[in-house]
This record gives structure tokens, sequence and C-alpha cells, in this order.
């Protein structure tokens, strides 16, 4: 028994990284560093505790959504997600951008290629893809002369339970289903991106993301 709580440990001590990771993805928006690292052990114990390696699934991706959603049950408790002018402006030129990427691509593009044309990380375009929850009018003067438009921010308590609504739902899911929505909604991959992740098609993904869906959609009642 002993020697399982040292292994125990030892291996939530070497992941605490995710942690740090993903409480730096919050910071600046309410709550102090401390207490969202806090909240991030507390999902990376869950995590420790409920994974199965024998499932074939990396930790990192099981682990990812649990410490996420102990960090974002802190703001639910804690009052509403502050979202910064810089994020706002960034999704701006994320939204343009892709657009730009579609026409010129004839696809949906990757977080990456976005990221390269804009000359950010990857990180940086999740974060401002993450905040788009409602849309409010900001004031942007830029270069090519656009003055106002529509942004997302997260701002009530009430859309922060919805989500956490919905991440529940996706523990009743299983680990295939899991990492599907993980890859499409978590990491905002393509469906191409997604099937070559998971040696899938492209068919499997888009007839799997359907039926998941449907199942989260009875799920939620």
């Amino acid at each position: 028994m002993l020697k399982d709580k040292i292994k125990r440990d030892a291996f939530i001590e070497n992941n605490l990284g995710l942690v740090h990771s993903i409480c730096k993805r919050f910071c600046g928006r309410g709550i102090e560093y401390d207490d969202l690292y806090q909240a991030g052990c507390m999902g990376l114990v869950k995590a420790a505790d409920g994974f199965d390696s024998n499932r074939g699934l990396m930790f990192s991706t099981y682990a990812v959504p649990v410490i996420m959603g102990e960090v974002r049950r802190l703001f639910r408790d804690g009052g509403a997600v502050k979202v910064s002018r810089s994020v706002k402006e960034l999704w701006l030129k994320i939204n343009r951008e892709k657009q730009i990427l579609e026409q010129k691509l004839c696809r949906e593009p990757t977080v990456a290629e976005i990221a390269a044309q804009l000359g950010v990380s990857s990180e940086e375009v999740t974060e401002a893809v993450c905040a788009a929850q409602n849309t409010v009018s900001l004031t942007y003067d830029g270069d090519d002369g656009i003055k106002e438009a529509d942004l997302p921010t997260v701002s009530t308590e009430d859309e922060i339970s919805d989500r956490l609504v919905l991440e529940e739902a996706f523990t009743k899911l299983n680990e295939k289903e899991r990492v599907i929505m993980e890859c499409r909604y978590y990491r905002y991959m393509t469906q191409s991106n997604t099937a070559k992740a998971l040696n899938m098609t492209q068919v499997q993904v888009s007839r799997a993301e359907k039926k998941i869906l449907i199942k989260l959609r009875g799920l939620l009642g």
C-alpha cells in the first residue's frame, strides 16, 4: 500500500506541469494564481485516480479536461471571467485571418496556420477562441480602418455554469468519444486533422461527431 501511494504521489508530481500550463491561461481574470493552482491540483488528483492506462489513452489527453473543469468551477463559484481588450482584439484578427485562409486554402485552416499568419503562438489563438461565448461591441482603431466589431467575451456565472454542466456530460462519454470531442472542441482541430491523429477517416470522424452530439443533447436533457 505504501509503495502504491509513493508511486501515485510521484506520478502526480511529475504531471504538475499540466496544472501550471492550464493555470497560466486563466491568469489576470480576477482570481489569484495560487487559488487557480490549488483547484488545478485537485483536478490533477482526480484525473490520476480515474485514469486507466490500459485504454490506450495518453494521460495528458485524459487529464486536461478534468483539470480545466476544476479551474472553471472556481470561476463559477468565485465570479465572472474577465476578458482583456488584447484578447478581444486578437479574436478580431483571428476571425478575419480565418476567412482569408479559408478562401486561399479552400478548407478550414488549423490553429497553427492562423497563429503563423498572425505571428502569435497557437496557445494564444486557442485562449482567444476559448473566450468566445457572448458578443459585445468593441471599438477597434486598426490600420485597416475597422472601427467596430462584434467580439466574444465571457461575463456571467450562468455561462460558466452551463459549460460545467457540459463538461459533466463529457464524463459520461466513453474514452474514444471524449478524445474526439477534445480534439474538435478543446483543441479546435479540423475533422481532417482529428482523423489523422486518431487513425480514422474524415467521414468516420464526421459521423462519430454527429452521434456524440446527439448523445450529449440527450444527456443534457
